[in-house]
């Protein structure tokens, strides 16, 4: 059933592509591409660190790369609360990287989540202005918007949100990746 729900998840990122494709939006296509690979990830990591994700917890993943590729295709202007979810997820699965990591290792993972969301939420915001900024320079259509500072602050805004979620209910929810 997992294969084919994670078949599912990349089919609606293709579509996502392709819809891209008919309007010629490269925001939409590139984040379609991105998030097509990264669908890859929880099984590279399993591989690759001799871990083994519940089934939820692939789906959970794999939902945030749709969230975000959808979101270029309208909801992210048309949505007021889009942002703040995509945040808040994408937030949670990096907090939750940083918890294990950290449970792992016999640390206590606070400082580290708090840290390391914070500080990904920081350089992501300069990222995409930067790739706004410069498109716009080059008359390009840029394949990230920026919308601007109250913006800015509300994606740290729910990116704190997302590792507080982790710190609330990552000893239930990761235990099975904590040991």
């Amino acid at each position: 059933m997992i294969q084919g729900t994670e078949r599912g998840i990349r089919y609606s990122i293709l579509a996502v592509f392709v819809v891209g494709c008919r309007r010629r939006d490269p925001g939409a296509i590139v984040n379609a591409l991105l998030a097509l690979g990264a669908t890859y990830l929880p099984g590279i990591v399993e591989r690759r660190y001799d871990v083994e994700f519940q089934p939820w917890q692939r789906v959970y993943a794999e939902i945030a790369m749709v969230t975000h590729a959808a979101g270029m295709l309208g909801p992210y202007d048309d949505v007021w609360w889009w942002d703040h979810l995509t945040h808040t997820h994408s937030a949670t699965l990096l907090g939750g990287i940083a918890f294990a990591a950290a449970r792992r290792r016999d640390r206590d993972p606070r400082p580290r989540v708090i840290a390391v969301v914070v500080c990904a939420g920081i350089l992501w915001e300069i990222v995409e202005y930067g790739i706004h900024a410069t498109a716009d320079r080059l008359g390009f259509e840029p394949v990230l918007v920026s919308y601007g500072k109250t913006d800015t602050l509300l994606d740290l805004v729910f990116n704190l949100v997302g590792a507080l979620l982790v710190l609330a209910f990552g000893d239930r929810v990761l235990e099975n990746l904590t040991s």
